[in-house]
């Protein structure tokens, strides 16, 4: 066997495998891009020696064997794969391709984010929902009827003129960030196995023989292409013609989907998306682009595997392959020991990425992890990288177990596990240095007290100088102190001395939030500030009191009730308000205030002024303001950009305002 025929083998077979565990398992044990530079090579190879190509190559399939245990079910057409672009070269040579097959000058593209979920093919009869199938081999796919009927925003029934006697529309099942984030995070808690990614969890949720078990998952979708049609009605004339009526019969598609005049208006919307891509709720992994003529699309046709209409330019990976080289356990604000993997530095999701977390004692034990392992790390938007799975099959042999410790890394107390939890914690609360410096940290950040210039460095010499011992010791620091210190000049000391002073005229919400009170986040802050008004009524609220408040259950209300009771605490806080801390004590409100009994909600991005501005601005007017949009909302405010929640106002009725009309009402509210 020659060398190229010998590494020709070698793809094939790891291809094969990765195929199984990624299409048919749902556990991939690699990343996608490892998956796709071994396709990549492949190919190229194949190209190079076309001896060495074979019919069943993983180079002409699309996807994977159905499952056994679903019905199979046989697509009317292929539902092929697409190829990939990975950078504005080969975006240009694919143009290049087109134009010269069509012989033109230029061609209008559709451009729509390729979601990172598993494509589905669903049927509807005069309307009705009949039929679902995943991709499978591209020919032959799993009936899965029964689970895509369970996703909420698949309409069983269409809705509108026109409705084709047979419709059949691909797309794509996925799992919002969101949805899959708390399905993680419960199943930590649980101590049952948490997904890889969105894609997995999407997968993995969808190909369930239970359908119960997927109508409880977080599921969503989105159509991208019209596959079979038969109807009295004339053919479409363009891919987003036929978009634009599906989401009128009642399909779900991207409201991110644009048409384009040339491939530098692709290279635009690449890079447009590319910007917003983490901002978005869902994962992406490139932006797809077809030519938007239908009857182009079927003069260009297509290879074995993929259209020759259309190609996905890929984002740089947000899972890559590392080596773990130690484990780091850190202590945080609450006393919760983290553990966190120290990596060879490794280019994902758009960062370079040196530590990525672990969770907790439990999810090493899960991964099964050890020092030296080869590890897939994953990083999705503003999600802390973790580490997603261990590439068994590369570890060394002089890989080390991990140890988690019985004593705190920071202030050697024993560890503690409470009862159907899954984090050890120190319990000797601002006693532990690592607790202290993290509630000093998180008391000045721009969402609490909001100190502007007191970073983590600062801090560190602030601790280590003893001027600083609890957050009540910062309104005690003076220029001559802060001069002192390593770095500091006479005019940052009076900038920070005055930043600290400009804190103390602050919010009640805002003071809840910086006292650092364990699950109190900003929204359950905001909450409980405007239930008791003051902090005297809440210091002395009892666990039934408190879970009078809205989304406050025993275990909030019984961090709350514990907090107050600690000494230390209690005497943190009297010094602070000694320290001059102050609020202003709102006024009873007997439903006078102008908004008083409405529920606002704010979406999109403003110009004049922030959300947050625009949100406490109505609050302080009595309204409610919520983060989704439901029948009760009064109305909403939509800056640029603003996506489902200004469709979901509009298509409920409710009142839409731009903002330079709520600039306008609110200087007449606050006359």
């Amino acid at each position: 066997m020659s060398e190229h025929q010998a590494r020709a083998k070698e793809l094939r077979e790891r291809l094969v495998r990765w195929s199984k565990e990624y299409y048919q398992d749902d556990a991939p044990s690699v990343s996608d891009s490892e998956f796709d530079r071994a396709l990549q090579a492949l190919r190229q190879l194949e190209q190079e020696h076309p001896e060495l190509a074979t019919p069943d190559s993983p180079t002409q399939r699309v996807g994977a064997e159905p499952l056994k245990g679903f019905e199979p079910v046989t697509h009317r057409h292929p539902m092929l794969s697409l190829d990939n672009a990975f950078s504005s070269d080969d975006l240009i040579d694919f143009d290049r391709r087109v134009r010269e097959r069509l012989d033109a000058a230029a061609i209008r593209y559709a451009c729509e984010p390729k979601l990172d979920g598993i494509a589905v093919s669903i049927v509807w009869r005069d309307g009705d929902l009949v039929l679902a199938a995943t991709r499978g081999d591209g020919r032959t796919g799993e009936g899965i009827t029964q689970n895509v009927r369970s996703i909420e925003c698949v309409p069983l029934q269409l809705k509108g003129a026109d409705i084709p006697a047979y419709l059949e529309v691909r797309g794509e099942v996925y799992m919002p960030r969101a949805g899959f984030e708390q399905f993680n995070k419960r199943a930590r808690e649980e101590g049952s196995k948490p997904f890889v990614n969105p894609r997995n969890a999407a997968a993995g949720s969808l190909r369930q023989l239970d359908s119960g078990i997927t109508r409880k998952r977080p599921l969503a979708f989105c159509a991208y292409s019209l596959g079979h049609m038969e109807s009295d009605g004339g053919p479409f004339a363009s891919h987003s013609e036929a978009m634009q009526q599906l989401s009128e019969w009642g399909i779900p598609i991207s409201e991110y989907g644009r048409v384009v005049d040339s491939i530098a208006g692709c290279e635009a919307y690449y890079e447009e998306l590319a910007e917003s891509r983490q901002r978005l709720s869902f994962d992406i992994d490139g932006i797809v682009f077809k030519v938007d003529d239908l009857a182009l699309q079927q003069q260009l046709g297509a290879v074995s595997r993929a259209p020759r209409w259309a190609i996905a330019r890929k984002f740089p990976a947000q899972e890559e392959m590392t080596v773990v080289r130690g484990v780091e356990f850190q202590v945080g604000r609450t006393g919760a020991v983290t553990p966190v993997a120290r990596l060879d530095p490794v280019f994902v999701g758009g960062v370079t990425v040196s530590n990525a977390t672990l969770h907790n004692a439990d999810e090493i034990d899960r991964l099964g992890l050890m020092t030296g392992d080869t590890v897939v790390v994953r990083r999705a938007g503003d999600v802390i990288p973790q580490v997603a799975a261990v590439v068994a099959d590369r570890r060394p042999d002089d890989a080390e177990p991990i140890a988690f410790p019985e004593q705190c890394p920071a202030c050697d107390s024993t560890l503690v596990r409470a009862p159907g939890e899954a984090v050890w914690r120190c319990e000797s609360g601002l006693g532990c240095p690592a607790q202290r410096r993290a509630s000093i940290a998180h008391f000045v950040s721009r969402r609490a007290m909001d100190i502007d210039g007191l970073g983590e460095k600062i801090i560190d010499q602030l601790l280590a100088s003893d001027l600083v011992q609890t957050v009540a010791d910062l309104y005690r620091l003076n220029t001559e102190q802060l001069a002192d210190l390593e770095r500091f000049g006479e005019k940052s000391a009076e900038n920070l001395v005055a930043a600290i002073a400009k804190s103390r005229d602050t919010s009640l919400e805002r003071f809840i939030y910086a006292l650092g009170i364990r699950e109190v986040g900003e929204t359950t802050a905001r909450q409980l500030a405007a239930y008791f008004g003051n902090l005297d009524p809440l210091i002395q609220a009892s666990v039934e009191q408190l879970q009078e408040v809205e989304d406050v259950g025993p275990v909030v209300a019984g961090h709350v009730v514990g907090f107050f009771a600690e000494p230390a605490n209690r005497r943190t806080m009297d010094s602070l308000i000694d320290l001059g801390v102050h609020w202003p004590i709102p006024e009873p409100d007997q439903g006078g205030s102008q908004l008083s009994g409405q529920t606002w909600v704010v979406t999109g991005k403003l110009e004049a002024m922030s959300r947050d501005g625009a949100e406490e601005a109505l609050r302080a007017l009595g309204a409610k303001v919520s983060g989704s949009v439901s029948g009760k909302t009064t109305a909403v405010v939509a800056g640029p950009g603003a996506g489902s929640k200004l469709k979901k106002a509009e298509t409920l009725g409710i009142e839409v305002i731009d903002e330079t009309e709520f600039l306008s009402r609110l200087n007449s509210w606050q006359a």
